[in-house]
């Protein structure tokens, strides 16, 4: 184990509070089963999902910097298991930080509107972390490993990290974000076997799927074909929205490329709790649009 017990302020977002309600439940149970405290931003607003700079980016470095100031009054990381809420609040830190710096004045502004809502201000004395880098870079492979009590062996997992994990913020000190390993390096430490394919650091669609339904399908049929030509049994993500449209959607997907596809689309946290022995039941995994049961059958449960 760690020399410490790790403790993070939590932000769970919107999406998983509510559509992905099983990545909120799987999140819990692989924590709790790994010894990492979460304490939950009850205050917290919604980052936004990259929408609010469309009418105001003060609007969004607002409601953000907020978010992370609750974070800061723990004197704790934020952490959160949504690549969107990464990428959003991660380079709203990023952009205030550097603020302090060559800009003041805007971040004195930013702090007035907080101040008039009682809010704390923020400070930029914290980190916006996601679960994976917290899993990878603090609490580190070897120790996820020595946990796993059900090896994942012969399942072949296709990562699909999406856009906002790897390009949302300018500086990404956990990983290549073109090139991208660290999904793969934990599928290989709970036995899993990573499969490569050109559309998995890629757009899932989702940001298009409001007002270019079936060019947002096309993208998502084109990722999920490629990883199952590749041999994938599953897809696995780091991102709800990315979930949403690669599971939620993937019969509207299958009539939109005219094939059936049928892929199981993991949440990361669930296939990480799977390798822990964690029952399929208390990690939602019955919540799935595409069913579930083949990658169960695989592991035989």
């Amino acid at each position: 184990m760690p020399s410490q017990t790790l403790k993070y302020a939590y932000f769970p977002g919107c999406v998983a509070q509510g559509a992905c309600r099983e990545l909120y439940q799987s999140t819990q149970a692989l924590t709790e089963a790994l010894g990492i405290e979460l304490i939950e931003l009850k205050k917290a607003a919604c980052c936004g999902s990259g929408t609010f700079k469309e009418d105001s980016q003060l609007l969004e470095d607002t409601v953000n910097a907020r978010n992370i100031a609750l974070a800061e009054e723990l004197n704790l990381p934020l952490l959160t298991h949504c690549s969107t809420c990464q990428g959003v609040i991660g380079h709203v830190d990023e952009r205030l930080k550097e603020s302090q710096q060559t800009e003041p004045a805007y971040l004195e502004q930013i702090n007035g509107l907080l101040q008039k809502q009682s809010c704390s201000p923020y400070q930029g004395s914290t980190e916006v972390k996601h679960l994976l880098w917290a899993l990878v870079a603090d609490y580190g492979l070897g120790e996820i490993q020595n946990h796993v009590t059900r090896k994942l062996s012969d399942l072949k997992c296709a990562a699909f990290y999406g856009c906002y994990l790897l390009r949302g913020q300018t500086n990404l000190p956990y990983d290549d974000p073109y090139q991208p390993e660290s999904m793969e390096n934990v599928f290989r430490a709970i036995g899993a076997t990573p499969i490569y394919y050109r559309g998995r650091t890629q757009c899932c669609g989702w940001p298009l799927s409001s007002y270019a339904t079936n060019q947002a399908f096309q993208m998502a049929g084109n990722h999920v074909s490629e990883a199952i030509d590749k041999g994938a049994d599953c897809m696995v993500t780091p991102c709800p929205l990315c979930h949403l449209n690669l599971d939620s959607r993937q019969p509207e997907v299958e009539k939109a490329i005219g094939r059936k596809l049928g892929l199981p689309v993991l949440h990361l946290p669930q296939l990480i709790a799977l390798a822990l022995g964690i029952s399929p039941k208390k990690l939602g995994l019955d919540r799935h649009v595409v069913s579930t049961r083949p990658v169960l059958e695989k592991l035989g449960l």
